[in-house]
């Protein structure tokens, strides 16, 4: 039987990117959420500004939030303006959330931002993973295979 091919979403314009945790962490699943942002952040997000490098999510009393993440201030947001670093709710079924708060609790797992984007109809999303944490060895092994697969791909080139 063949394996099932990843769900890939429909990203328009990313905005921001979690690079690092695919170097920190095993994914295991991944999902999209939507999340909710007043108008300053919306606009600052459409300017390409915002980081979720060192963010996180997690479920607090049956809802997931987005914390740690930076949306910095709009430039013409005047006194109406937008806490950057805010906990921001994320928009998931039921279904998934008690999923989701069942494997961080017993499986030790981690909510983990991948990106920021939106979509083909104009809405920010959030693309989150479920992920298991890597050790030193690992993430040693990680870059070792990156390597040799660059290095493959670079012989590849020249000879054939």
């Amino acid at each position: 039987m063949a394996r099932p091919q990843t769900k890939t979403f429909d990203k328009i314009k990313t905005v921001a990117e979690n690079r690092r945790a695919r170097y920190d962490y095993y994914i295991d699943e991944t999902l999209e959420a939507g999340i909710v942002l007043t108008g300053t952040e919306v606009k600052s997000l459409r300017f390409g500004e915002g980081s979720i490098a060192e963010s996180y999510a997690e479920v607090r009393n049956g809802e997931v939030w987005l914390v740690n993440s930076n949306l910095p201030e709009f430039s013409h947001g005047n006194r109406f303006n937008h806490v950057p670093k805010r906990p921001r709710k994320l928009l998931l079924n039921e279904r998934e959330i008690a999923r989701l708060q069942g494997s961080v609790e017993r499986k030790g797992m981690t909510l983990v931002p991948l990106s920021i984007y939106f979509n083909g109809r104009g809405r920010a999303k959030v693309e989150l993973a479920l992920a298991r944490g890597k050790n030193v060895a690992d993430k040693r092994q990680t870059s070792k295979d990156r390597d040799w697969q660059r290095q493959k791909a670079r012989v590849m080139r020249e000879h054939g």
